[in-house]
C-alpha cells in the first residue's frame, strides 16, 4: 500500500513562504495524480493543487493561483508544493494524497486513495 509523508510546515508571517514535501513509498508516484488539500479546524477540506500523472500537467485552485507551485521529483519520489505569500486564511492542516483513478474531479478528496497524515501551517498576521 502506497505511504505518504507529509513535511514541511511550521509558522510564518504573512507574506511569507514555505515549502512542503510529501515522500511517498512502495509506488512510483509518477504514476499517480498527486494532489495537495488544506483543512482548517471546522471547515471541509479543499483541493489545493494537483500535479497529474505522466507528465507535467497540474491544476491549481483559483485562491492560490499565481503564488503556490506544485512539482515533483520523480526521481526522489517526493511531491512539492512551494507557497509564496501567504495569507492568515491559509492557516490548515495540508495533506498530500496519490490517486490512480479519475472518478471525481481533481479537487474532491474522493478521487485519492491514499493519504498523509498532514502538517500544519500557521500564518500569522
Amino acid at each position: 500500500r502506497v505511504q505518504l509523508v507529509e513535511s514541511g510546515g511550521g509558522s510564518v508571517q504573512a507574506g511569507g513562504s514555505l515549502r512542503l514535501s510529501c515522500a511517498v513509498s512502495r509506488y512510483a508516484i509518477i504514476n499517480y495524480d498527486m494532489g495537495w488539500f488544506r483543512q482548517a479546524p471546522g471547515k471541509e477540506r479543499e483541493g489545493v493543487a494537483v500535479a497529474y500523472s505522466g507528465g507535467g500537467n497540474t491544476s491549481y485552485a483559483d485562491p492560490v493561483k499565481g503564488r503556490f507551485s506544485i512539482s515533483r521529483d520523480n526521481a526522489k519520489n517526493t511531491l512539492y508544493l512551494q507557497m509564496n505569500s501567504l495569507k492568515p486564511e491559509e492557516t490548515a492542516g495540508y495533506y498530500c494524497a496519490a490517486a490512480i483513478l479519475r472518478l471525481y474531479d481533481w479537487y474532491d478528496p474522493r478521487r485519492y486513495n491514499a493519504w498523509g497524515q498532514g502538517t500544519q501551517v500557521t500564518v500569522s498576521s
